[in-house]
């Protein structure tokens, strides 16, 4: 099983909403750094939300208001939860797992497209 696997993109109209949801094995989910980050065409890749193994929540100031990122626990998923979409929010969107102290690890996940036009 891949570490990371990210779900729940797809095709929405400009102010609408998606939530992206990450999978990840307990054993990377506890004390991780986690993230979403975002790549589009011609663009490098930028963070969208992050949350830090210790709860500290970020965000792009690009997404600030309308994205909320959260850690469900029970179920070791990252959720994203995305409204007022706009077409610049169209991009790849990646899972990020990482740990600077042992263990070690840097995980990504294969990516889910989100596509915001009318």
């Amino acid at each position: 099983q891949a570490p990371l696997v990210e779900s729940g993109g797809g095709l929405v109209q400009p102010g609408g909403s998606l939530r992206l949801s990450c999978a990840a094995s307990g054993t990377i989910f506890g004390g991780a750094f986690m993230g979403w980050y975002r790549q589009a065409p011609g663009k490098q890749r930028e963070l969208v939300a992050s949350i830090s193994g210790s709860g500290t929540i970020n965000y792009a100031d690009s997404v600030k208001g309308r994205f909320t990122i959260s850690k469900e626990y029970a179920r070791n998923t990252l959720p994203l939860q995305m409204d007022s979409l706009k077409p610049e929010d169209t991009a790849v969107y990646y899972c990020n797992a990482r740990r600077n102290s042992p263990p070690l690890y840097n995980y990504w996940g294969k990516g889910t497209q989100v596509t915001v036009s009318s």
